[in-house]
């Protein structure tokens, strides 16, 4: 490709990328040379400035149209914006936790580090968001989970960190493997890593040899992904992980990390397997013939992640757990394919995103202060410092699906995407219904902990002001999203009606 060729594309489409890139590489650059008597605090405060450039570049491209530069290997059409300001947004806040997170050992000399593998990992994710080809989303998925490999076992000296560091290598590896070995299978059948070529070769596919090695794939692909998603029965990574590694990083896994994840599986179960007839006259397609099996994985996927999370001590292993449950609770609308869907789950991960992040700046807060991550020190909160009492409410009621909340819009809309299609997903709208009441025992355990045992001590909490300015955000769009949901759904219906223009 000349140089003419490439100074005509417009690169203006990549601009977030390119300033993520950018900042990072400044970071990286910064962290080589500056004195290490320089408190590398200073190092994340850029990277929030780049994030936030970053949105910023992002909502002046709102108004554009659909548009792909790189023979349509990156596509920035309604979805990829959509899902990729959640990303950014995510990924600022809990930027602002790292910021302030202060480990009693095993990081200080890699803060800098941290840093720049933090943008590295969110520039993965945002790949992914706008990927028309299966070599770019490889790529993205790649340098989103390499990079939190790094991060996850950041603390070398910890043995917990070492641990989920590890167990995260070997099972994202396995994952990797498998979702590579389906898209081999994709790219054998139709002779194109271009997904809507891809899509367009697979419309003439009558033969039932054809149609059963395209299943395989479609079985490998969703088992490799469904690791990365953290769903039940290829979830047991995530507890270790989550526990053994910085607050900050089990946020980002909790929420940047598992948007990329749903991004990642849309982008390709709907522009692969919705081309794939089954029948040789298209009266179904793959997808929505293999329903039932996904919400297998939905219900199994609530089930185990409520009933464990009952048993758990740990703090961190108890929001691993409810993380689990949160994915079985977006794969019912991703296995009901309503017309609802798209929104359910662009809202439902938004609420999601503030909601975790919220949490884990409290969680962050008293496990810096009390050196341990056991469900216990909750215990008068309230006494110590009412307004973290409160917030931590907020959120947990928001996580259970209480009404005045996000979670609970969230939650309403996946039960009427369930029921709104034809046949009605009945038992797992009841499994979802029960699973959400489990949920109430160990959200209101943390509650009660909080407001009606005692304290072992009356010592204040001292918040840092990135750590406050996470919390309140986060506080303040959860009650909003909850009360007044139209404002969420009007920006996205005002900004992204053609939420299926990849498909186009």
């Amino acid at each position: 490709m000349d140089m003419d060729k490439l100074l005509s594309f417009d690169w203006g489409l990549m601009a977030p990328e390119f300033l993520i890139l950018g900042t990072a590489t400044i970071l990286a650059v910064l962290d080589l040379f500056l004195p290490k008597k320089i408190n590398r605090q200073v190092l994340g405060l850029f990277g929030l400035a780049g994030i936030v450039a970053a949105i910023v570049s992002l909502v002046f491209l709102l108004d554009n149209e659909t548009g792909s530069i790189l023979l349509e290997t990156f596509r920035l059409d309604s979805f990829g914006k959509a899902f990729k300001l959640l990303l950014l947004t995510g990924a600022g806040l809990v930027m602002l936790l790292a910021i302030d997170y202060k480990p009693n050992e095993g990081m200080e000399e890699y803060r800098g580090e941290f840093f720049y593998l933090f943008l590295t990992a969110l520039l993965g994710a945002m790949m992914m968001s706008s990927s028309g080809d299966l070599i770019t989303l490889f790529i993205g998925l790649e340098l989103l989970s390499i990079s939190s490999y790094i991060l996850a076992g950041i603390r070398k000296k910890n043995t917990a960190s070492n641990e989920s560091a590890m167990k995260y290598v070997i099972n994202g590896g396995i994952s990797t493997a498998i979702t590579l070995f389906g898209m081999s299978y994709v790219f054998g059948m139709t002779g194109s890593t271009n997904l809507r070529q891809i899509a367009a070769a697979l419309l003439n596919v009558d033969d039932s040899q054809q149609v059963y090695i395209l299943g395989l794939a479609f079985l490998m692909i969703f088992v490799g992904l469904s690791f990365k998603l953290a769903s039940a029965p290829f979830h047991m990574w995530a507890p270790d992980v989550y526990e053994g590694a910085p607050t900050p990083v089990t946020a980002f896994l909790s929420v940047v990390s598992k948007t990329a994840g749903f991004v990642i599986l849309i982008r390709i179960m709907f522009t692969v397997f919705t081309a794939l007839p089954v029948d040789g006259e298209y009266s179904q397609t793959f997808l929505f013939a293999n329903q039932d099996y996904i919400g297998f994985l939905a219900g199994a996927t609530m089930i185990i992640g409520n009933v464990i999370a009952l048993r758990q001590r740990s703090i961190k292993r108890l929001f691993a757990y409810s993380s689990i449950a949160h994915a079985g609770y977006i794969l019912v609308a991703f296995s009901a394919m309503s017309f609802v869907m798209f929104e359910a789950i662009w809202f439902y991960l938004l609420a999601y995103l503030f909601m975790n992040v919220g949490a884990f700046a409290i969680i962050q807060l008293l496990t810096m202060k009390e050196g341990t991550e056991d469900i216990s020190h909750f215990a008068g909160l309230y006494r110590r410092s009412p307004l973290l009492a409160v917030a931590m409410a907020i959120f947990l009621l928001s996580l259970a699906g209480i009404p005045g909340t996000a979670g609970f819009i969230g939650k309403i809309q996946i039960f009427i995407g369930a029921l709104m299609v034809s046949p009605a997903h009945y038992v797992l709208v009841s499994i979802m219904i029960a699973t959400t009441v489990v949920s109430y025992f160990y959200y209101f355990g943390i509650m009660t902990q909080i407001f009606f045992r005692p304290a072992a001590h009356h010592e204040k909490i001292a918040i840092q002001p990135g750590t406050a300015v996470a919390i309140i955000v986060s506080a303040a769009a959860t009650i909003l999203f909850g009360i007044m949901p139209q404002l969420a759904y009007g920006f996205l219906e005002s900004n992204f009606k053609a939420f299926l223009d990849f498909l186009a």
